[in-house]
């Protein structure tokens, strides 16, 4: 494919593409970006080709990766899986990631702490939910660890009950307890918590019949 370049043209279809037209017949597509640094005249070799599409292949694949970053903040892991899906390859995915981090756009620190907050803050739950989760976007066992260590798991399950609390105010005392019991637990809060939670829920709704009488 090696040649001299004979036209650069902005395609029709796409303005941020332009053709690369090499001994006066189409030869390949480049981004604009990558595109540039290219001028009518230029020799270029096989070799000069190849770094070109794949330095267009990785910048395609980056722009594809802001967008997926824009809805919220996402793991190496589910950058990855994501690329994949795409069709992206093993090389250009690890040139982009590597790109993403020294940006610091793409941080498993920060999006384990952003990811525990985040249900801190409006679902509420307990450190073995949080660990399944954090595993399901790839962090490491020591970053789950770490950011795991600042959960009160008291105070996020008490956070979580009050909230239900409020749909199962009509119940009788002994189904409250059961089905708190059970929502707590469901949300991966250990048993201990759980007992000690719908307790303390339990006796605020004693309290509260008993000043209203």
């Amino acid at each position: 494919m090696a040649g001299q370049i004979t036209a650069i043209k902005v395609q029709k279809r796409n303005k941020n593409r332009v053709g690369v037209y090499l001994d006066g017949g189409y030869a390949f597509s480049l981004g604009s970006l990558v595109a540039a640094q290219l001028s009518r005249g230029d020799t270029l070799s096989d070799q000069q080709i190849e770094e070109l599409l794949t330095r267009d292949s990785v910048e395609a694949a980056y722009d594809r990766s802001l967008k997926y970053l824009a809805y919220r903040p996402r793991s190496s892991a589910e950058v990855e899986r994501y690329l994949s899906q795409k069709g992206v390859g093993a090389e250009i995915r690890d040139r982009v990631l590597d790109r993403l981090r020294e940006a610091c756009l793409v941080d498993d620190g920060a999006f384990a702490q952003y990811w525990v907050e985040n249900r801190e803050s409006f679902r509420p739950q307990g450190r073995r939910l949080l660990r399944q989760e954090l595993r399901q976007k790839g962090i490491s066992e020591r970053l789950i660890d770490e950011v795991l260590s600042g959960v009160e798991e008291d105070r996020s399950a008490y956070a979580a009950a009050a909230q239900r609390a409020v749909r199962y105010a009509h119940l009788e005392d002994e189904t409250f307890r059961e089905k708190m019991y059970g929502y707590l637990k469901r949300r991966g809060f250990d048993r201990e918590v759980v007992a000690e939670t719908t307790a303390r829920l339990l006796t605020e709704r004693g309290e509260g019949r008993a000043g209203e009488s």
